[in-house]
């Protein structure tokens, strides 16, 4: 990269808080003129507005948990610019969930029968309350006054919990639009794969620093190539699994939710059982697997 271009990401415009409110104070002037452009006295207009501000939300929370992985996989000055503001392109994304709050908080409270009729669902209800939970804690913790009462290890346990629970959020939401729904938008497969990606680089950064601390403490030891062999399948495998979901989604639920138990979990766990999560699984296994070295 040109010293020019390194220049232009340390100028003060796009770093700290002034890039906050770059990108804040922008997103919210097209969220306010696509309300001007909806009919808010109607529920499916305040539906829409819902839709239309977590397309804001989503792809920030899906950079934020890509950043750090960049950087260990990547390192340069574009990944360190985004680590360095990581902190404020996260509260960007509180930004983001909170207009997608308040416009919940309209078709909940000025649309009730709408709203429990054709929206509500104990689960995802479960799903959005633990979300704007954690992303408030999240958020309150990362400035001085709450970091101040907790330790390294509580403030790391609060942040990673946040940070996956509101990935799986709106990953899920794209996977089932794509799996499940007829007629899927083109933006939910740019989303959908842009949350894959973000994870499989957090999976790749984790594969790295695992072969980074065998090659110091063992410098001499090695993958078998069985486990080479098998990683690299269960990886290929894993994209297999990620772009065909609308092929095995239906058998693959119906199989997990055959017992008694498990259709009673689907009523109020979060996720379960994991559907959109399982290519992620797959190639988290297979990154196991090509870290593992001989004893």
């Amino acid at each position: 990269m040109s010293s020019d271009s390194k220049a232009f990401l340390k100028h003060k415009a796009i770093n700290g808080w002034r890039l906050f409110w770059l990108i804040s104070v922008s997103m919210s002037i097209i969220i306010v003129f696509a309300m001007m452009g909806s009919d808010l006295s109607s529920p499916k207009g305040v539906s829409h507005m819902i839709s239309f501000s977590v397309r804001f939300a989503a792809p920030l929370i899906f950079l934020i948990v890509a950043i750090s992985s960049l950087q260990k996989l990547f390192p340069g000055p574009v990944p360190m610019w985004l680590l360095r503001n990581q902190k404020y392109i996260g509260i960007c994304f509180a930004v983001a969930m909170a207009w997608q709050g308040a416009f919940i908080f309209m078709l909940s409270n000025f649309f009730r029968d709408y709203y429990f009729e054709e929206i509500f669902y104990l689960r995802d209800e479960l799903e959005g309350s633990t979300g704007y939970i954690l992303l408030t804690a999240m958020v309150v913790t990362s400035f001085p006054f709450g970091q101040k009462h907790l330790s390294p290890k509580q403030w790391k346990l609060i942040h990673k919990t946040a940070l996956y629970f509101l990935f799986a959020y709106p990953f899920s939401v794209y996977w089932w639009n794509l799996s499940y729904y007829p007629d899927p938008v083109p933006i939910d497969y740019v989303y959908y794969w842009m949350g894959f990606t973000a994870f499989t680089l957090r999976i790749a950064a984790w594969g790295k620093k695992q072969q980074q601390l065998t090659t110091r403490n063992a410098p001499h030891s090695g993958t078998p190539l069985a486990f080479k062999l098998l990683g690299g399948a269960m990886i290929a495998f894993g994209l297999f699994v990620a772009a065909t979901g609308r092929q095995w989604q239906y058998p693959a639920t119906e199989f997990l939710l055959g017992s008694e138990w498990s259709a009673n979990l689907v009523l109020w766990l979060p996720f379960w059982p994991f559907e959109p999560f399982l290519s992620l699984f797959i190639i988290g296994l297979a990154a196991m697997l090509l870290t593992r070295t001989r004893a």
